[in-house]
């Protein structure tokens, strides 16, 4: 990395550089303000994309150069066709340029017309004798929308304990909700928390969104006892113990209060797979297994390699011996080769995770689910983990994605997450992110991508300094969108895009364009450009997953009852005095019940006609109406016209804990807290599916969402 030039505003020519490599030099926190990125942002940014910055002379070099390179180039490393019409690129070649475009399939055309969906290769010969090469990728306009409205459950899995899992929940537990959730609930999905690998401990990262690999499962949500061989473990003593071993962490969380030790779930599950391990594969299954590495190919080898590496030289790979940090060098191979036994451990238990994943999308779907389970797309991975190592070429060195800073957060976010160089993932025609996409499509009835935003540009935050002196880095969304599309249309799966905070204008109208949904959540739903009144239901979206809450925000009992300020409080995390915070918290919710009274749908004194059953919790008539409000929020969110409205699960017995609380690193449990009751208390997946106080609120919905309700 070249040297970083002073912090100043960038010169003219860097500017000019910049904006040839997509590296912004200025961004708008609002619409009505704009602040410039510093000459160090820019710099290190570019120096992260291999363009030398580091003189005057240096930056009028790379600025001729590339100026060069565009101005001569035919076409660009990737182009994208949308459709059967050819792509717009084409039209700008030489006349008498002749094309030769092998298919995916294998085929040869001289036209870009009437190309079948899939990413070919494009070869363009011009008259003077250039030559290009390039990768052409055809989607279908937009993808397909769900048939239909529905309405579905979101949780977190590792929060989902039933009587049977090993301290958290898994995806035996997930198969069984989906099961329930689709036959006597009607629920059409269950979006979960990202199933992703995590980089191993002690202590892992608990959470989700820090993965190892975003295209390969965690084994540690399988159900041990699921998997065939379980039944002829022969070593019986030693896997009655860690059977015990089991319950005493189940038993620990669920009736003792303890918080959820991955860790510890995951050392009792691998000692019990070893065991599982010595029973030789039958046949049938052993060609499976063979079937399945051949179809991952070299990702699953590397993935496996990293993991068996790290059991050897730890979970960071930058620490490594400097000849293993290349996945590529002969010391590496030998390394594989020599805990080649340890190697086919960890693809094994991919297999095995991938086998059980997709049993509960098969166990949605047979319940009735149009949809299924809608998997979650993390934003990034772990620079310390098997992604990272495997596909160092594509990863900007040096760089962390992050946020700006804007109203909600004055020092910006440094997420710890290497961002995806964009010029290389042109030069493959987008193949990580087409594997990605593909491996987790295998499962998914639906997929969630994590700040969709990054598919159009992220913030890249240089390694020591602060999110203050990051800079913006555009994508190619175009091409980012086409591959999604492509293979999201090759699964027959929607696609919803976390697109909430700040969003660059033209980005939901480009996702809406492309048949990808949004996600809306009631109390950001104000009319921001008017009045800030509450957005009228009929003025939402359709094309969207309406919510109340999310993982990262409180459940909708805490808004109710103010509960989140008291929390922060406790917590040291006020900015303001404790009274203007709950002022300002009761006013927002009051303005919603406001809206809610109006429209009828709150119950009136003597529970109305759409009081339901006193749920407890809270204790009479304080509770009663806590779980009004909480049903009310959801009938409005039927009266919007979203094609698809999600159900904390945790609102069904009225949670007040959020799963995650920004900002908090050891001052709260985050990712580690059972589904509970009002009071605190767990509650299982038996007990959920037996809760009076879930079944009322699912009626609500059951009841609104019904024809001509």
């Amino acid at each position: 990395m070249t040297a970083p030039r002073p912090a100043e505003t960038p010169s003219e020519a860097l500017s000019r550089l910049a904006a040839l490599h997509g590296v912004a030099t200025s961004y708008s926190p609002s619409p009505d303000v704009t602040v410039a990125a510093s000459a160090t942002a820019v710099t290190l940014a570019l120096a992260a994309l291999g363009v030398d910055t580091s003189t005057d002379a240096a930056v009028r070099d790379a600025l001729a150069a590339r100026a060069q390179e565009i101005a001569e180039r035919l076409l660009p490393p990737t182009v994208v066709g949308r459709g059967t019409r050819a792509p717009d690129a084409l039209a700008a070649l030489p006349a008498g340029t002749r094309l030769e475009i092998r298919t995916e399939d294998g085929g040869t055309r001289a036209s870009a017309e009437g190309l079948p969906p899939g990413v070919h290769l494009l070869t363009a010969t011009a008259p003077d004798g250039r030559t290009a090469r390039s990768h052409l990728v055809v989607a279908p306009p937009r993808l397909p929308a769900p048939e239909g409205r529905s309405y579905g459950l979101l949780v977190q899995l590792y929060s989902l304990l039933s009587r049977r899992s090993w301290g958290m929940g898994d995806l035996a537990d997930l198969g069984e909700l989906a099961g329930w959730a689709g036959r006597d609930l009607g629920a059409g999905f269950v979006q979960v928390n990202p199933l992703h690998v995590a980089v191993p401990g002690p202590p892992t990262d608990p959470s989700p969104y820090r993965p190892s690999s975003r295209r390969f499962p965690d084994p540690v949500h399988l159900r041990v006892e699921d998997v065939p061989e379980f039944a002829h473990v022969e070593d019986r003593d030693r896997l009655r113990g860690l059977l015990e071993r089991a319950a005493r962490l189940r038993e620990a969380v669920l009736d003792k209060g303890e918080l959820i030790d991955r860790d510890a779930v995951w050392e009792a599950k691998r000692e019990a797979l070893e065991l599982v391990r010595e029973v030789p594969l039958g046949p049938g299954r052993a060609a499976a297994l063979r079937a399945f590495r051949a179809g991952q190919g070299q990702a699953l080898q590397d993935h496996a390699t990293w993991y068996a590496l790290a059991e050897v030289h730890g979970p960071d790979w930058r620490r490594w011996p400097a000849a293993l940090r290349d996945p590529r060098s002969a010391e590496t191979a030998r390394a594989r080769d020599e805990l080649r036994d340890r190697v086919d451990f960890h693809s094994w238990l991919v297999w095995l995770t991938d086998g059980q994943l997709t049993a509960a999308q098969r166990a949605a779907r047979e319940a009735g689910m149009p949809v299924g389970i809608v998997h979650d797309l993390a934003v990034g991975v772990h620079p310390t983990g098997a992604d990272a190592w495997a596909q160092q070429e594509y990863f900007a060195a040096g760089m962390s994605a992050g946020a700006p800073p804007d109203a909600f957060n004055a020092r910006g976010q440094d997420w710890g997450l290497p961002p995806w160089r964009p010029d290389r993932l042109a030069e493959s025609g987008y193949a990580p992110f087409r594997d990605l996409l593909r491996a987790l499509f295998r499962y998914a009835g639906a997929l969630r991508i994590d700040h969709v935003m990054g598919l159009f540009r992220l913030w890249w935050v240089p390694e020591g300094h602060p999110p203050t002196e990051g800079t913006y880095v555009r994508y190619d969304a175009e091409a980012m969108l086409a591959v999604l599309v492509l293979e999201a249309s090759r699964a027959g799966a929607p696609v919803i895009g976390e697109d909430l905070g700040t969003v660059e204008p033209g980005v939901r109208e480009a996702l809406r364009d492309r048949g990808v949904y949004g996600t809306s959540v009631l109390w950001f739903e104000r009319d921001w450009e008017g009045d800030r009144r509450p957005l009228p239901p009929e003025s939402w979206r359709a094309d969207c997953l309406a919510t109340a809450t999310t993982h990262d925000l409180p459940s909708t009992a805490a808004r109710l009852t103010g509960e989140h300020v008291e929390l922060r409080d406790r917590l040291g995390l006020l900015t303001r005095p404790l009274a203007e915070e709950r002022a300002e918290a009761a006013a927002d919710v009051g303005e919603w019940l406001e809206v809610l009274e109006r429209l009828g749908l709150l119950p009136g004194p003597d529970g109305g006609p759409h009081g339901g059953p006193d749920g407890g919790g809270a204790g009479g008539a304080d509770a009663s109406r806590e779980e009004a409000g909480i049903q009310a929020v959801y009938r409005y969110l039927l009266r919007t016209p979203a094609r698809m409205v999600g159900v904390w699960l945790p609102d069904g017995v009225g949670d007040r804990r959020p799963q995650n609380l920004p900002g908090t690193w050891d001052q709260y449990p985050n990712w580690r807290l059972p589904v509970a009751d009002a009071e605190g208390r767990p509650v299982t997946l038996e007990e959920l599916a037996a809760s009076p106080r879930l079944r009322a609120l699912v009626d609500v919905l059951r009841t609104e969402s019904a024809p001509g309700a």
